[in-house]
């Protein structure tokens, strides 16, 4: 049953009492990148392999989002920035104990790529963070892996325009 989480803002990202911080070389530029993250939000199921349906909800103000395993959120923006940054909270979840989440992909230029950082920002019950400490190892190759799938689809992509 899904319940409605902490509507946090941007500055949770920061100070959240979980927090995770990955981050990747990518060969695609940032707006390739940013496009990919925040216009084609359906095409996070070719990419993110955890990821199952993503859809915009509320005239792309949200999205709806079901995971491996059968995670099920809600979310809405908190920013978007083109080339950038990308930035959501998630409203609802199923997730037991868990009290608020957000979560920012970050883009900066790197050469003639991007460097890609993903931020996880958690709350929830003593269980459920220490979980989340424990999982941190399987959410980093999770990155890992979804960001290397996204810059072979940007790349793929390109070379069919």
């Amino acid at each position: 049953m899904a319940r409605r989480l902490s509507p946090v803002g941007l500055e949770f990202i920061d100070t959240a009492p979980v927090r995770m911080v990955f981050a990747r070389q990518l060969s695609a530029p940032p707006a390739a990148v940013y496009r990919a993250l925040a216009e084609d939000v359906t095409g996070w199921t070719a990419w993110f392999k955890a990821v199952t349906v993503c859809r915009p909800t509320d005239g792309g103000a949200g999205r709806e989002v079901k995971l491996v395993g059968g995670g099920h959120f809600r979310e809405t923006i908190l920013a978007t920035d083109p080339d950038e940054r990308y930035a959501y909270r998630v409203d609802t979840a199923n997730a037991p104990g868990l009290r608020a989440l957000a979560e920012e992909w970050l883009l900066t230029p790197s050469g003639t790529g991007t460097r890609l950082q993903w931020s996880f920002a958690a709350d929830g019950s003593a269980v459920l963070r220490a979980l989340l400490k424990v999982a941190r190892p399987g959410l980093g190759r999770s990155f890992q892996d979804a960001a290397r799938r996204l810059d072979q689809r940007i790349a793929a992509n390109s070379a069919q325009s």
